[in-house]
């Protein structure tokens, strides 16, 4: 009698054992590097609740909180995302942080979650500004942009669309067809789409119909598109 062979893993149960896997890994990095640390580790799979894991708290994130606006642009690349290394962000509240986004990918090459680690270099920040008074006038450095956090993707989304709209210093009945659709557009490539109802939490918002919204996205989808005729 021929052995029964022991059928392949499917993709959820694969990604699921790979997550399962990185569980002490979050733990592990925080108590390594200390209180100012913290590790987050998400399942794409659900974007309003990707918070699987975490250790530390310098963006607040619970288990079962949202992914930030990050995430959403790693969604929106799909497989083709790529690692985002020691890049410097900053909380609402002010905290100045220093972060790396890992990709997460089952043996297919799909993307399905990301490892992040993020670290408060706030004061480290303050007393080199301090050092570098005391040493002379330097060049002044860039303003890290401000990235939003929280444990609400409904919160997530508000934050992106407020500083999309702050930027812009007027009201969408003052935006023309082409400020409207560069709206959309670049809503789209910071991955709000991706996430379950933000079509409507924007038209809301915005004070427009949903099928307007559609129709405005839609319509950016395709001015970017070179495919498009």
């Amino acid at each position: 009698m021929a052995a029964q062979q022991t059928p392949p893993p499917t993709p959820n149960t694969e990604r699921d054992a790979i997550l399962a896997a990185l569980r002490s890994v979050v733990d592990g990095l925080v108590a390594t590097f200390g209180p100012m640390c913290e590790v987050v580790l998400h399942d794409y799979r659900r974007p309003e609740q990707s918070v699987v894991a975490v250790a530390g708290s310098v963006t607040g994130r619970a288990v079962g909180g949202a992914m930030s606006e990050i995430g959403m642009r790693i969604l929106a690349r799909g497989d083709e995302a790529a690692d985002d290394l020691n890049y410097v962000t900053r909380t609402g509240a002010g905290k100045l942080v220093k972060s790396s986004t890992m990709v997460l990918r089952d043996s297919t090459g799909a993307v399905f979650g990301a490892l992040c680690v993020n670290v408060d270099v706030t004061v480290v920040s303050e007393a080199q500004a301090l050092l570098g008074g005391l040493a002379g006038p330097s060049a002044a450095s860039a303003e890290p942009p401000v990235t939003a956090f929280g444990n609400d993707i409904d919160s997530v989304v508000d934050a992106i669309l407020d500083a999309h709209r702050l930027g812009r210093h007027q009201s969408w009945s003052a935006l023309d067809r082409t400020e409207r659709l560069d709206l959309f557009h670049s809503l789209d490539e910071h991955g709000v789409f991706a996430v379950r109802r933000a079509v409507e939490q924007v038209a809301a918002r915005l004070g427009i119909s949903r099928a307007s919204a559609y129709s405005y996205l839609s319509q950016a989808r395709a001015a970017a598109d070179p495919t498009t005729t």
